[in-house]
């Protein structure tokens, strides 16, 4: 009925998933409802730099944004990928890569027959066949190739860009097309005595905001869903034990086109290199390192120049129990917190907002929907949390009382069916919900040394030459990388601000 209509949605908290929300909310509510979000320009965002997965290429060809406009408002570049260094072992690194090991060309996969040719002494490193590393480790990017037949058709990529320009940039998109912005702090919260409801903010200088949807973006904060719902949270330390990340930003020195994270003796450092400078960041555990160790950890394995002092940022890794509760829909640090290691954090903003979307509710807020919304979150961030899990689980490091407790810990069963398949067969299960596909796994698996003990048996019944195959493909990447443009040349001749790095 049109009278159920929302009329009035409210976001609390700019930042990148106040403003993603306002925008993709702008983009698809195109009458009949006024969108208001509030921020306060004294309260800071978490973001110095932001990494990305591909899936932020749709969020932002959903709203109609030019790549190359949107990457020069940003200072961004491109990412083909995340290298992992230290992790599974000391002085070893591995490249988990946005696409595949090249295109299937048999029954059985890839993994199989790479891992019988290992045994033969006949193969190299698993990145060696897939061609987001080929290019990446030469330092050079382009677009795929259209053509499915073609070597360049079989990678991916995303972004690295300043989260706060790309906050003022869905700003003004979202300004543009009707949302209305207020400037200022909110006070207190008004609920409806019977409902629970939050029917109105107040705010500092006493003027009181109503919405019949409210969103919470005011990130770890979490005024609404937790400051006034009293929600609740699942802890997972457990699993994740990291609470800590300082950050710094530093001169771009390595400008690659994708993320570094290297482990370190109580937590790993990010390196995400952007056109004027490099966001840093050393994630640990306050279990097993203070501060004042971390930072010099982390100030200590900078490439360039600090540009400003390190800043301390306090966290527990988990979830809200309900990310929508009420009226009230939980997008962002709000709904939970998952460490940065494979740049999920503006992902699970985009994951948010699609629910959001595909759910969206009238006045009568459906417990049916809001149920469905809450089953699906969970299951999302679950399955993200059982991967960030995996990267520590499976580590031969003993140098360090962290990795020590995580080779060790109990993880949760959904994760532990996935390692045993994998550990029994070189099988790669997909889960329910999973974000990260089969490349994923298999990058991580592979590149941590857990070492399938058998092959898939029906590998024993085909007759494709698979060490042929192998190295044919690892030279026809080898030589289109060597045919592409570096990735400052690319940045150089379609997106560039003010480029300040050297190669």
């Amino acid at each position: 009925m049109e009278d159920q209509l929302i009329r009035h949605v409210v976001i609390l908290g700019g930042g990148s998933a106040g403003w993603m929300t306002a925008a993709a909310l702008a983009k698809s509510i195109q009458r009949d409802c006024d969108i208001t979000l509030i921020e306060s320009e004294e309260i800071g965002t978490i973001g110095v730099g932001e990494a990305t997965i591909p899936p932020i290429r749709q969020f932002n060809d959903m709203l109609g944004i030019a790549e190359d406009d949107f990457l020069r408002r940003t200072k961004g570049s491109f990412k083909l990928g995340i290298r992992f260094v230290d992790w599974g072992l000391q002085g070893h690194s591995y490249f988990h890569p946005f696409g595949s090991y090249g295109r299937p060309f048999d029954l059985v996969q890839i993994q199989h027959w790479w891992q019988r040719a290992r045994t033969q002494g006949r193969a190299q490193a698993m990145d060696e066949y897939c061609m987001a590393w080929a290019a990446a480790k030469q330092g050079r990017f382009d677009h795929p190739s259209p053509d499915p037949r073609h070597v360049l058709s079989t990678y991916d990529y995303a972004y690295h860009f300043d989260a706060g320009l790309y906050a003022r940039y869905l700003r003004e998109y979202a300004q543009a097309r009707r949302v209305k912005r207020i400037e200022g702090k909110v006070r207190s919260v008004r609920q409806n005595a019977e409902t629970g409801f939050v029917e109105s903010l107040l705010m500092e200088n006493g003027d009181s905001i109503a919405g019949e949807l409210v969103i919470d973006c005011s990130g770890l904060r979490a005024v609404l869903i937790e400051g006034a719902l009293k929600t609740g949270f699942d802890d997972w330390t457990c699993w994740l034990p990291c609470d800590r990340a300082l950050t710094v930003p530093s001169e771009t020195v390595h400008f690659t086109p994708y993320t570094q994270s290297t482990a370190h003796m109580a937590g790993w450092q990010w390196r995400i290199p952007l056109q004027h400078r490099t966001g840093n960041g050393h994630v640990y555990s306050s279990a097993f390192m203070d501060d004042e160790q971390a930072q010099r950890v982390l100030m200590s394995h900078l490439d360039g120049e600090p540009r400003a002092a390190p800043r301390l940022i306090k966290f527990t890794t988990g979830r809200r129990k309900l990310c929508w509760n009420r009226n009230v829909i939980a997008i962002g640090l709000s709904a939970g917190f998952l460490e940065p290691l494979e740049s999920t954090s503006l992902h699970l903003v985009q994951a948010g907002i699609s629910k959001l979307l595909a759910y969206f509710p009238d006045r009568g807020f459906d417990p049916l929907v809001i149920r469905e919304f809450n089953r699906v979150a969970a299951a999302e961030v679950e399955r993200i949390r059982d991967f960030i899990i995996l990267h520590y689980h499976l580590t031969t490091r003993t140098d360090g009382e962290l990795w020590q407790y995580c080779a060790h810990m109990p993880i949760p069963d959904t994760l532990q069916y996935k390692i045993d398949h994998f550990k029994h067969f070189g099988r790669l299960i997909p889960g329910d919900m999973d974000l990260f596909g089969n490349t994923s796994w298999l990058a991580v698996h592979i590149g941590q040394m857990n070492w399938p003990e058998r092959n898939d048996p029906l590998a024993n019944y085909r007759e494709a030459d698979g060490t042929r195959y192998l190295e044919r493909l690892r030279l026809a990447m080898a030589q289109a990388a060597q045919g592409m443009p570096t990735h400052r040349a690319y940045v150089e001749r379609h997106c560039a601000t003010v480029i300040d790095c050297k190669q």
